[in-house]
C-alpha cells in the first residue's frame, strides 16, 4: 500500500510541472488597431533559453502588471528590447526586421476631424515612397506611440506629418488642405456678439481670392473655441484686421455694416448726478462715420470707462 502511494505521489509530482508548463507556453497575441496582431511564441523562446522562464519573468515581463510597451520604449531596452538589441537577437530598431513580428500589411488609418471631413493615411503609399522604411516615421520623434493627435499648428512646427510635409520633402501642411481632407468644404462661421447684429464669416467668398494658408494658422488656428479678438485688436492688425486694413480690403475701422448686416446702433443712455443723458447714433451718423469715433475715442465694449466733464 505504501509502495503504491509513493508511486502515485511521484506521478503527481512529475505530472504537475508538465501541466503548468503546457499552460504557460501558449502563444500570446497582441492586437494592434491599424495592423495585424503580433504573436509572441513561448515555444520558440523557451527552446532558445533551455526552458528557463526566469530569463523573462519577472525581470523583463512582470506577470502582475502586464503593461504594454511602445516601440520607442523597446528601443530603450524595455520589454522585448531587453534582448532584441542586435546582439543577443535581431534589433527592434532595425527597419528590415519589422516583418519578423509584424506580419501582414499595415492598414490605412482613418481620422475623423470635426468640421473638416475624414482624412485617410495610406501606409501603402508612404511605404512605397520611403522604400519600406518604417523607421522614417516610427522613430520615437515623428510617431512616438504615446502622444495624442497633433493640431495643424503643431504640424506646421514639424510635429507628426509636418516633419516631412514641410514644402521640401513633401507638400506642406500649410494650406494644402484638400490634399488630405478630400471633399472638404469649409463651413460658414457665425459669430454671435452681444449688443450688435451677428456676423457670418464666409469661407466660400474668401477662398475665391485667397488660399487656406493665407489665414491658417498664422492668423486663425484650426481649433473650435479659439480666442476672439475685439475691434480694437483688429484695428491693430489682429485677426480680420490683418487684411481688412484699408489697403488689401476694406478697413475694420468704421465700416461696421459690411460685416454686421442690418446693424443700426441704438441710442445710449448715460445716468449721472445731473440726470439722464441720451446719445443719439442716428443724429451723429448724419455727419460722421463710425470710424470717426470708434475705436480711437470710444472702444466697442460694454462697461467701458466713462469720463467726467472736467
Amino acid at each position: 500500500m505504501q509502495f503504491r502511494l509513493a508511486i502515485l505521489t511521484l506521478l503527481v509530482i512529475c505530472a504537475s510541472p508538465v501541466a503548468l508548463f503546457a499552460l504557460e507556453t501558449k502563444d500570446i497575441k497582441f492586437p494592434l488597431k491599424n495592423a495585424d496582431a503580433v504573436t509572441f511564441s513561448h515555444d520558440v523562446h523557451l527552446k532558445k533559453y533551455n526552458n528557463n522562464c526566469k530569463v523573462c519573468h519577472n525581470a523583463i515581463f512582470n506577470l502582475k502588471t502586464r503593461r504594454h510597451f511602445t516601440m520607442a520604449e523597446m528601443e530603450k531596452t524595455k520589454s522585448c528590447g531587453a534582448c532584441h538589441t542586435g546582439i543577443k537577437a535581431f534589433s527592434v530598431a532595425d527597419d528590415k526586421y519589422c516583418v519578423n513580428c509584424h506580419k501582414g500589411k499595415p492598414r490605412n488609418i482613418e481620422y475623423k476631424v470635426k468640421g473638416a471631413g475624414q482624412t485617410v493615411f495610406s501606409h501603402a503609399n508612404h511605404l512605397a515612397k520611403l522604400k519600406g522604411q518604417c523607421k522614417a516615421c516610427h522613430n520615437a520623434t515623428v510617431i512616438t506611440g504615446k502622444d495624442g493627435r497633433a493640431t495643424m499648428a503643431q504640424m506646421e512646427k514639424g510635429k507628426t506629418c509636418g516633419a516631412c510635409h514641410n514644402g521640401k520633402r513633401a507638400f506642406t501642411v500649410v494650406g494644402n488642405c484638400g490634399n488630405c481632407h478630400k471633399g472638404m468644404k469649409p463651413r460658414e462661421i457665425p459669430f454671435k456678439i452681444k449688443g450688435i447684429s451677428d456676423v457670418t464669416f464666409s469661407h466660400s467668398f474668401h477662398t475665391e481670392a485667397f488660399s487656406c494658408k493665407d489665414c491658417h494658422t498664422k492668423l486663425f488656428v484650426f481649433q473650435a473655441g479659439a480666442k476672439h479678438y475685439s475691434m480694437a485688436d483688429m484695428e491693430k492688425g489682429k485677426s480680420c484686421g490683418a487684411c481688412h486694413n484699408g489697403k488689401e480690403a476694406f478697413t475694420v475701422a468704421g465700416e461696421c455694416n459690411k460685416c454686421h448686416k442690418g446693424f443700426k446702433p441704438g441710442p445710449i443712455t448715460f445716468k449721472n448726478d445731473g440726470g439722464e443723458v441720451k446719445f443719439s447714433h442716428d443724429f451723429h451718423l448724419e455727419a460722421y462715420k463710425c470710424a470717426d469715433c470708434h475705436t480711437k475715442i470710444f472702444p466697442f465694449k460694454a462697461g467701458a470707462k466713462q469720463h467726467t466733464m472736467g
